[in-house]
């Protein structure tokens, strides 16, 4: 468990933090994502507007923020 959270996280290469999160990986965020990563910490991820809570040692998406998709 990395930095005592029950989410499995990691960084990229590009200095980019991803998680898995319901089973699918999720950008989490790079600057912006808290370090250490604590209980209540929030933040909301610039490059998609997706915001984000730890909460019970668990990341999880904030509800009602809105979700940009990535184009490729």
């Amino acid at each position: 468990m990395a930095y005592n959270l029950k989410t499995r996280i990691w960084q990229t290469g590009a200095l980019e933090w991803w998680g898995m999160i319901d089973g699918e990986d999720v950008f989490l965020g790079g600057r912006e994502f808290p370090l250490p990563p604590e209980e209540g910490d929030c933040w909301v991820a610039r490059a998609t507007g997706e915001g984000f809570c730890i909460a019970d040692g668990e990341i999880r998406r904030m509800p009602g923020t809105p979700v940009k998709e990535e184009w490729l």
